[in-house]
């Protein structure tokens, strides 16, 4: 595996501080375990930084409700799961704190970094040249579509190509509505009629769809259909969306807005997570080592 070396010069860390965000479109923020480095932060990493990301000493996450990637307490702020972990490999590296604001899905979150209320997103969304216009893209993990499908009821699917003429639920704008739209166009190739998109805010929604029986599958990232199926595996199972259904394996991302010079230092602080080994850490406490890539890229949907 290859990433950029450990530097050795350190600077004083951050004090340890609780943080509340509260985003200007009414959404809450919460620290969700937000913390100052625990390590030490490389000296260079962090005066790469555009200056207000010194001043401020934090970088401001927008993230809907999608485990395992996110975990949204009790209390709907709180945000627990592998983007927090990754958050804060990336914090120690960069000398700053990192703060997540719970927003309702994919679009609260595109448009709220464009207006500058948040300076990332995780997703993991897929990257493509058409984002790549207005924000930089760090690939960091690969992945398959997956329809989480309940094993009672009507839908009664037991292989992908039997999804076609259901009704399935996933995130509206997520790469797993474009894969939906693939898989439609196999189903009407191959005679069959076509499926019911149901487009909803988040992941848990698309499972309380698909249990409550509003839908007869639930679209989602491998990953996430792991994680839904280990808290309710006697309730559900899941199939795979297959290559000659033009699933494939997508490369997905963390979206920093262009505008913003962020992103370029963000993927050198990935380089540094995952030459210290904590990416690989991170990704195996998930279950997720099918998904993991070699090194993190920048903006490579464009060369494709």
């Amino acid at each position: 595996m290859t990433g950029a070396p450990m530097l050795k010069s350190r600077r004083p860390l951050l004090p340890v501080l609780a943080a509340v965000l509260v985003a200007a479109s009414g959404c809450g923020g919460a620290p969700d375990g937000a913390r100052s480095p625990a390590g030490g932060a490389s000296g260079d990493r962090h005066e790469q930084l555009p200056q207000r990301f010194k001043e401020s000493g934090v970088i401001r996450f927008a993230g809907d409700s999608h485990p395992p990637y996110r975990v949204v307490g009790a209390d709907g702020t709180t945000v627990t799961g592998l983007d927090r972990d990754l958050q804060q490999a990336l914090g120690e590296v960069l000398g700053v704190r990192t703060e997540t604001v719970v927003v309702p899905g994919l679009p609260a979150a595109l448009s709220g970094m464009l207006s500058g209320r948040y300076d990332a997103f995780n997703g993991p969304v897929k990257d493509t040249a058409e984002r790549e216009e207005q924000f930089d893209a760090i690939v960091w993990m690969v992945t398959r579509t997956a329809y989480l499908v309940p094993k009672s009821g009507p839908g009664g699917v037991k292989a992908s190509d039997e999804l076609c003429g259901k009704r399935v639920a996933a995130v509206s704008g997520s790469i797993v509505e474009d894969q939906i739209a693939r898989l439609t166009d196999w189903c009407a190739k191959a005679g069959k009629p076509a499926v019911e998109f149901i487009g909803l805010a988040d992941t848990n929604g698309t499972i309380l769809a698909a249990r409550s029986g509003r839908a007869d599958a639930a679209g989602m990232t491998e990953s996430a259909a792991i994680d839904a199926l280990a808290a309710a595996k006697d309730d559900f199972t899941y199939v795979t969306q297959t290559d000659e259904q033009g699933a494939g394996v997508d490369e997905l991302a963390m979206l920093v807005p262009k505008s913003s010079g962020l992103g370029p230092v963000v993927h050198e602080a990935f380089q540094e997570v995952f030459a210290n080994g904590e990416y690989d850490r991170i990704m195996e406490r998930y279950g997720l080592q099918n998904a993991k890539v070699d090194k993190p890229g920048l903006n490579t949907a464009a060369g494709r």
